[in-house]
């Protein structure tokens, strides 16, 4: 027998039931969630132990649980005590993925494990409650809700646990717990004791198959956490930092799609920049920009079969006319990601719209062909490789550059208002003009190496004369524009100037005292840039970290290491940053886990770990040999 489970919650959930105040503007903060993973999907768990994020069977699915973007009725799978509350204390096991939350009870201990196993044919995500001490009485509530909350699911109970379907999707629970409806949600209230282990599997299969054959939690534990212990163990760094770059490190392969190499942003869409705003975006896709330089911080461990995944997902994905280059693509390397609201879903904290797809994937951002040519050129060198079969796309890339690069774009912030001659998105022409050259002079490629050399010099002058205010002894955001942009602290990365130049020291000096709150970095500042959008944002955490890395370049090593172990600080329980950090509310803001904020703490870690800063397109000076 069938029966529809649903729940209409009363806006004001119990605090027995998980402590939130769900649409009482009391919700779980974003670095209160720790990210398990199979490397095709991402699940959020909450310290209340909700898992309220999770799309299957790929990050960029539709949710079966979106709570994060409304309430416990858009779909969650709380296992807790029957108490409530937040946990005592969480932690991932050592160099993994495995997620361990512990609760201490006037009762007794008990411990949740939270994993999802390498994935085969379908997508598993395994619970595994266990008594540490004493008797705990246990709660649990699954609630289904497949495209993003908008679908109740058919569900039933069998003697393994239960079946539910909805369209193409089929989700089997299986444990050893009593189940059962109320209030047409599923409940699940047991005891567990001292030493007793109570497993729930949760697995999702296309609903046109059969019944797939359920794990055993214990097995698929063992073998879960000697996977990531096996890939951790492969990073090459050693020093200070070494648990904060690994847990990042770990961070990053998490979001990797292993099917085709492609690496998303983040696991999460419409996690607001600034709550009740609407800038809020889908971050589930890959942007050139971000993988780049996700690969170069992986390179810089050592971890060269990604690279190798990486560039051949690129040259799947820009197979075809350069002139069609996108700056981001779907994990497969779909190019159409149209961008639409979901009215249904309230969003983080009352932050609408919700939105799926990102229109930025239209857009003309003129820095990708940079990026994207200075790490193919840092993975020829890392790999010591004098032959580059990616070649003949690189030329065809760089011709095509030829013809555009004095046009004006979006830059690499997305701004929606006019385009314009974004200072840093000329730096990176430049940057691509300097790496094809840097191919034929030092790895003896073939190409027009003199028209190549003569372009590059063009756009330096062109920069100098029009992207440096020379009153100030500051670049510019943008041609013409006095306002500041924290990309310009990438130009002695790239190599365009040397890290002790004058005008590099200047636009530090000038983005510290202009572009900072607390000491962290904005990119820009939203009220003077004409970006297109209402309202504010807080610091964006990748630009403090060049910050780290600009000032270590100049000298200034002390007040480099200062602000970096700040930085640290803004970590969660479990280290990791979403993508910016409110310095008034002293909380996470955006999209979470994030990418690009993790890949900016790996290559500032290793570079203070050097005490000294290289080229983007130079592999770190042997990780293997850090003395600190």
């Amino acid at each position: 027998m069938w029966i529809a489970i649903s729940l209409r919650l009363h806006p004001h959930i119990s605090p027995s039931r998980g402590g939130l105040l769900w649409q009482g503007n009391v919700m779980a903060r974003i670095e209160d969630y720790a990210v398990v993973g199979d490397l095709q999907t991402g699940a959020l768990v909450s310290k209340e132990g909700s898992i309220d994020w999770l799309c299957l069977p790929r990050f960029d699915s539709p949710a079966c649980f979106s709570a994060l973007l409304d309430t416990p009725d858009s779909g969650r799978w709380l296992l807790a005590p029957e108490g409530g509350g937040a946990c005592t204390r969480r932690s991932y096991r050592d160099g993994s993925l495995v997620l361990d939350t512990e609760w201490e009870t006037p009762g007794g201990t008990v411990r949740v494990t939270d994993f999802m196993p390498p994935r085969d044919s379908v997508a598993d995500i395994v619970r595994i409650v266990e008594g540490v001490s004493g008797s705990v009485r246990m709660h649990g509530e699954l609630i289904l809700r497949f495209d993003y909350g908008h679908i109740v699911p058919w569900v039933r109970k069998d003697k393994r646990g239960l079946h539910a379907i909805a369209g193409p999707d089929a989700v089997y629970l299986v444990t050893p717990a009593p189940l059962h409806g109320e209030n047409m949600h599923t409940v699940s209230d047991f005891t567990v004791n001292a030493g007793e282990k109570v497993p729930f599997v949760l697995t999702w299969a296309p609903s046109h198959v059969g019944r797939p054959v359920s794990v055993d939690a214990a097995d698929v534990l063992e073998s879960t956490h000697a996977f990531w212990r096996g890939w951790s163990s492969q990073c090459t760094v050693k020093g200070k930092y070494q648990d904060a770059v690994v847990r990042s490190l770990v961070t990053l392969k998490a979001l990797t799609y292993a099917p085709t190499g492609g690496i998303v942003a983040a696991v999460t869409t419409s996690l607001p920049e600034q709550p009740g705003g609407q800038r809020n975006w889908d971050y589930r896709y890959c942007w050139l920009r971000d993988a780049a330089m996700t690969l170069q911080a992986l390179l810089a461990a050592g971890y060269t079969a990604e690279a190798a995944a990486w560039r051949d997902w690129l040259l799947r994905a820009v197979a075809g006319d350069p002139a069609d280059l996108q700056i981001m693509y779907g994990i497969h390397g779909e190019r159409r990601l149209p961008e639409m609201e979901l009215p249904w879903l309230k969003g983080y904290e009352n932050s609408a719209p919700v939105r799926i797809g990102n229109a930025a994937a239209e857009q003309f951002q003129l820095d990708v062909w940079g990026e994207v040519l200075d790490c193919l050129a840092l993975t020829r060198n890392s790999l010591l490789k004098h032959t580059d079969e990616a070649w003949d796309v690189q030329i065809a890339l760089m011709e095509h550059l030829e013809t555009i690069w004095d046009q004006p774009d979006n830059g690499l912030w997305e701004m929606r208002g006019p385009r314009r001659h974004f200072t840093h998105s000329k730096v990176m022409a430049w940057v691509a003009a300097d790496r094809m050259v840097k191919g034929v002079r030092d790895s003896g490629l073939p190409g027009p190496v003199e028209r190549w050399e003569a372009l590059r010099d063009q756009i330096r002058e062109d920069i100098m004369a029009n992207g440096f205010d020379a009153e100030r002894n500051t670049f510019v955001q943008s041609y013409g524009r006095p306002e500041l942009d924290a990309s310009l602290l990438l130009i002695p990365r790239v190599g365009f100037l040397p890290n002790d130049d004058p005008r590099v020291i200047g636009t530090i000096e000038a983005i510290q005292r202009e572009l900072t709150q607390d000491g962290f970095v904005l990119r820009y500042k939203p009220e003077e840039s004409d970006d297109g959008l209402p309202g504010d944002e807080g610091v964006f955490l990748a630009c403090s970290f060049w910050m780290v890395e600009a000032l270590l370049g100049a000298g200034r090593h002390e007040e480099s290491r200062v602000l970096f172990e700040r930085l640290l600080e803004l970590r969660n329980d479990v280290g990791l940053l979403s993508e910016e950090w409110a310095v008034k509310a002293g909380r996470q803001l955006g999209n979470t886990p994030q990418a690009f904020s993790h890949f900016a703490l790996v290559t500032s870690a290793l570079e203070l770990h050097q005490d000294t800063v290289r080229r983007s397109d130079t592999p770190l000076p042997s990780a293997r040999a850090d003395s600190r």
